[in-house]
C-alpha cells in the first residue's frame, strides 16, 4: 500500500544521503559533486555549471563588520543564581525541581565573579540593591548569611516613585502575542482603505482578507494611488504577519465590537467626539535643542547625559512597529522614558499603513509620550528594501496612507523626519513637504542630505532653507553639521524653527554631548580630559541603574559603553585646534593629548577603549571580544 511505499521511498533517500557523505569525506571539496547533477549513466550533466563552490567562497560580505561578534552578556556568567532567589521567593519558584538555575546561594558565591567596587550606585542612591548577592558590588550592601542590607530611611524616600516611565506589563504583552488587543480605530481606518473605489478598484470588506490582500488593493485602489505602479504591488515585508484578529476572520459589526471593550465609569464626549486636529495638543518646540533618535547609541543613560548639558527635547531609538506589535521586549525597551525627559518623543519605523497605524494606536493607550516620529530618513539598505525608512519617499500613496492613519489615531502630535532625497542630486523633499502638512503632520525634521549621500559629505543648508519657507506655517527642523554654537547660530539664521543635534558627523551629540551647553553658552568649552572622564563615570552609573548591577547588566553598561567611545574617540580638544571651530571631514593625524588619559582617549585602536571601560567596570570576562557596530575606523 501506500505507507510502504513511502517507508521505501524514505529508506532510499537514507541510503543516498549516507552515500553522499561517504564520498564527501573521501573527495577533496573541489571534486564534490551534488548527485542531482549527474545523470543516470553517472556522467555529470552538461548544463550543470562549474565545480560547485563553497557558498561563503561564492558570497562576497559587503559592508564593514557584518560578521561582527555577537556575546550576549548571559554567556559571560555560566551558573547563575535562579531570580526566585534574588527576590526572596525561593519556594515559589515556576520552574521547581527543573530549573536550569542555582538555588544554594552558597554554591552561588563559590563561583560568582569577583566583585568591581566597593560601593554600588543602587545601594548609594535608592538604599537598596534589588540584585542582592547577584551585584557585582555586593560587599556594599551584604550582612551575616549573604542578608541584603536596606537603607530603610533613604529607600522611603524613593517608595512609590515611578523613575522609568512606559514599561511593558505582562498583560500587555500577553494581549499582544494572542492577537487579543483591540485596535478599534485602526480597524475602522483600515477598513475605509479597503473599500472599492470605482470599477478599477479591487476592494472588499476587510474583515475577511489577510493583510497582503488588503496591501494589494491599497496599492491598486484609483484613488490612493498617488505614487505605486499599479500592477506592482509591494507585499508587506517577510516575517510581517497580520496583527489583529479582526483582518484574519469575519470580524463583528461595529456595535459587536463595542461591546467587547471592558469600559469601567461614565461615557464621555471624549468616547464619542473625535478631536479635530486644532484641538490636539500642540507641540511647542520652536527654538529648542532636539537630540536626535539614535540607533544603538541614543539609549535612556546616554539621553540622561545630554539633558544633563541642556537638551530640551529627546526622543527614543528608532523601534521596529512589527515588533512592537508582536510584544518584544527587546523592542519596548526602545520606548523608555526617564522622569527627567520632560519633552520626549518616540520614532517609529514602517513600510505599511495597518502596522504603523495599529503601533501608533496601541502607543496612544499604553505610553506616556509628547510625540510621535515617522522615520522616512534611515538609509540602512535592510530597512530601505522593505519599503521603509528613505523608500517611502518614493511610495507616496502608502506614505500619505501611513501618515493620515496614525494621525487620525493619535491623540498627540505627530512628526516626520525625512532627507533631501533618495539619490544624490535629485532633491525631493521640497514637493513632498506641502503634501505631509496637508496630512496631518505637526512638524518636519529634515536631514541635509540624500540616502546616497549616507552621513558623508556637508549637510546642504541652502535646500533646508528652501524647504522651511515651503513647510510654513508647519514648524521644520533642520538636521546636519552642527558641529559648534556658531554652526547653531548659522543655522538658526535660515529660518528653521529649529535645529536637531544628532551623531554621524565629526562631531555632535555622541562626540561631543555638551555641545548643548556651548550652544546655550555661545562659546567653545576647552573641556579637561577629567572632566570627561567623569562624564564617563555618570554614564557608568547611570548604565548599571538601567540595566542593573549584576554581571549582565555590567556587561550590557560595558557594551554601550565600547559603542560611544567608538564615536568619543574623535572628538579633538579644542586648546590643540589651529583654528576654531572643528570643520566636517577634517580628521588630525595621530597626536598626543596634553595628558596620559587625554592621549588614550583619541586612540582609535579598540584595545584602548576596553581599557578605558575597565577603569570604570572592572576587568573584562575571559574571550571577551568587541567590534563596534557602526562603520569603525578602529584597528587591531
Amino acid at each position: 500500500g501506500k505507507e510502504e511505499e513511502e517507508e521505501e521511498e524514505v529508506e532510499e533517500k537514507e541510503e543516498e544521503e549516507e552515500e553522499e557523505v561517504g564520498s564527501c569525506q573521501n573527495e577533496p571539496p573541489a571534486k564534490r559533486v551534488r548527485s542531482e547533477d549527474l545523470g543516470q549513466d553517472g556522467e555529470r550533466r552538461e548544463d550543470a555549471g562549474a565545480v560547485e563552490k563553497e557558498p561563503a567562497e561564492r558570497k562576497r560580505a559587503r559592508g564593514q563588520n557584518k560578521s561582527r561578534p555577537c556575546m550576549k552578556p548571559n554567556h559571560y556568567e555560566q551558573r547563575r543564581l535562579c531570580p526566585s532567589v534574588t527576590q526572596g521567593c525561593a519556594e515559589k519558584c515556576y520552574f521547581g525541581s527543573q530549573c536550569r538555575f542555582l538555588h544554594d546561594v552558597g554554591e552561588y558565591m563559590a563561583v560568582k565573579p569577583a566583585d568591581l567596587g566597593r560601593s554600588c550606585v543602587l545601594f548609594e542612591t535608592f538604599g537598596k540593591c534589588i540584585y542582592g548577592v547577584t551585584c557585582r558590588f555586593a560587599q556594599a550592601h551584604l550582612g551575616d548569611g549573604y542578608q541584603n542590607i536596606v537603607n530603610t530611611d533613604l529607600a522611603k524616600q524613593w517608595e512609590g516613585k515611578s523613575l522609568v516611565r512606559n514599561n511593558l506589563s505582562k498583560d500587555l504583552q500577553h494581549q499582544l502575542r494572542k492577537r487579543k488587543f483591540i485596535f478599534k480605530k485602526a480597524d475602522e481606518y483600515l477598513r475605509g482603505l479597503a473599500k472599492p473605489h470605482g470599477n478599477g478598484g479591487k476592494g472588499g470588506k476587510a474583515t475577511g482578507r489577510s493583510t497582503e490582500e488588503q496591501e494589494v488593493s491599497n496599492c491598486t485602489t484609483p484613488q490612493e494611488g498617488l505614487g505605486d505602479s499599479p500592477g506592482c504591488p509591494v507585499l508587506p515585508e517577510q516575517g510581517e504577519d497580520p496583527k489583529p484578529d479582526t483582518l484574519q476572520s469575519p470580524g463583528p459589526t461595529g456595535g459587536e465590537e463595542a461591546s467587547s471593550v471592558k469600559t469601567v465609569g461614565p461615557v464621555t464626549d471624549e468616547d464619542i467626539i473625535k478631536l479635530r486636529s486644532c484641538e490636539k495638543k500642540k507641540l511647542e518646540i520652536q527654538g529648542k535643542l532636539y537630540l536626535a533618535p539614535l540607533t544603538t547609541c541614543g539609549n535612556l543613560p546616554f539621553r540622561r547625559i545630554c539633558k544633563r548639558f541642556g537638551a530640551d527635547v529627546t526622543c527614543g531609538e528608532m523601534a521596529v512597529c512589527t515588533n512592537l506589535l508582536q510584544g518584544q521586549s527587546s523592542e519596548w525597551a526602545l520606548l523608555k522614558r526617564h522622569h527627567t525627559e520632560d519633552i520626549f518623543g518616540v520614532q517609529l519605523e514602517g513600510a505599511f499603513p495597518d502596522t504603523m497605524t495599529k503601533c501608533a494606536e496601541l502607543l496612544n493607550q499604553t505610553v506616556e509620550v509628547d510625540f510621535v516620529d515617522i522615520n522616512v530618513g534611515c538609509p540602512i539598505d535592510l530597512v530601505y528594501k522593505k519599503g521603509g525608512g528613505c523608500a517611502l519617499m518614493t511610495r507616496s500613496n502608502k506614505f500619505e496612507q501611513i501618515v493620515r492613519g496614525m494621525n487620525s489615531v493619535l491623540d498627540i502630535p505627530l512628526t516626520v523626519k525625512i532627507r533631501t532625497g533618495v539619490q544624490e542630486k535629485i532633491n525631493v523633499a521640497h514637493k513632498i513637504i506641502p503634501k505631509i502638512r496637508e496630512w496631518g503632520a505637526s512638524m518636519v525634521t529634515l536631514h541635509g542630505r540624500s540616502r546616497e549621500q549616507r552621513y558623508t559629505r556637508g549637510a546642504d543648508w541652502d535646500y533646508i532653507a528652501e524647504c522651511a519657507k515651503i513647510a510654513s506655517p508647519m514648524p521644520l527642523f533642520g538636521n546636519g553639521d552642527i558641529l559648534s554654537y556658531e554652526d547653531a547660530n548659522r543655522a538658526m539664521q535660515m529660518g528653521v524653527s529649529g535645529i536637531m543635534i544628532a551623531r554621524q558627523v565629526p562631531v555632535g551629540a555622541l562626540i561631543k554631548p555638551w555641545l548643548f551647553t556651548e550652544i546655550k553658552e555661545q562659546r567653545h568649552w576647552d573641556i579637561s580630559s577629567s572632566e570627561r572622564f567623569d562624564i564617563l563615570k555618570d554614564f557608568t552609573n547611570y548604565g548599571l541603574e538601567h540595566w542593573g548591577s549584576d554581571t549582565q547588566g555590567v556587561e550590557k553598561t560595558r557594551k554601550f559603553l565600547l559603542e560611544w567611545l567608538s564615536f568619543l574617540c574623535r572628538y579633538i580638544p579644542v586648546g590643540l585646534l589651529e583654528h576654531l571651530p572643528q570643520k566636517i571631514n577634517e580628521r588630525p593625524p595621530y597626536y598626543m593629548g596634553r595628558d596620559y588619559l587625554e592621549t588614550l582617549m583619541a586612540s582609535q585602536n579598540v584595545d584602548d577603549w576596553i581599557k578605558i571601560s575597565e577603569l570604570l567596570l572592572g576587568p573584562v570576562p575571559t574571550s571577551f571580544t568587541f567590534l563596534p557596530k557602526h562603520k569603525a575606523n578602529s584597528y587591531r
